[in-house]
């Protein structure tokens, strides 16, 4: 089983889109002072509640469920630690989300109306169409002011991601790859992996640097 998880260890990463997603339709805001609001964790002045959390982990639970079919069963998913993944998870966008505050990162208007303007979802016959657009929102409860400063964020943390990457040293990536297979396809994917992989590890150090900086505090009780 483990072997298994091993070989399909990619679709870990796919754990970052699926909490971005999240942020669109659930969102994630600063603290207030509503009572009774189970919080699984505040990060800063940001929070998680318990909602955000379980609608984030049966996001991740169904697409794993579609990836392994009948073999994601709950060993596999206790193998895999989904959970405590889950919440690691939403716990470092919103630590990027602090640090592209502090840093000055934004994101205009212009590149703002772009995004939303691409996103299929709001394209009839591939053109944005605005009606579509705010059915769309009025389905999912949304307000386009709430949609848009949420969209807003996912393309923060997007761009302090990317700023991240750019750190990474690439020239000694062709070098660790071998040329003995004489297919320039199969080197030409394997560079590109030891890269991505080595960008996933330098944004990880980076997030691990902050939380030493950045106050957490986790009451795992409320999604045992």
């Amino acid at each position: 089983m483990l072997k298994a998880l091993r070989t399909h260890a990619k679709y870990f990463y796919v754990l970052f889109f699926i909490v971005i997603l999240s942020f669109i339709f659930w969102g994630v805001g600063p603290l207030d002072e509503n009572g009774g609001v189970q919080v699984v964790a505040e990060v800063g002045k940001y929070k998680i509640t318990a909602d955000d959390y379980w609608k984030t982990y049966d996001r991740a639970y169904r697409f794993y469920r579609d990836v392994y079919r009948e073999k994601f069963d709950e060993e596999m998913e206790k193998e895999m630690n989904l959970k405590e993944k889950v919440l690691n998870t939403m716990i470092n966008e919103r630590i990027l989300l602090a640090a592209a505050k502090d840093m000055g990162v934004t994101v205009t208007d212009e590149e703002l109306q772009e995004s939303i303007a691409r996103e299929p979802f709001f394209l009839k016959n591939g053109v944005f169409d605005k009606e579509v657009y705010l059915n769309r929102l009025k389905l999912n409860r949304v307000t386009p002011e709430l949609y848009e400063n949420l969209k807003r964020q996912e393309l923060t943390i997007d761009k302090i991601r990317n700023l991240i990457e750019l750190t990474v040293d690439v020239s000694d990536v062709d070098v660790g790859v071998p040329k003995t297979s004489g297919n320039e396809q199969v080197v030409g994917m394997l560079s590109q992996a030891m890269l991505n992989e080595k960008r996933t590890k330098a944004v990880e150090s980076y997030i691990e640097g902050l939380k030493k900086q950045i106050k957490i505090k986790m009451n795992k009780d409320v999604i045992s």
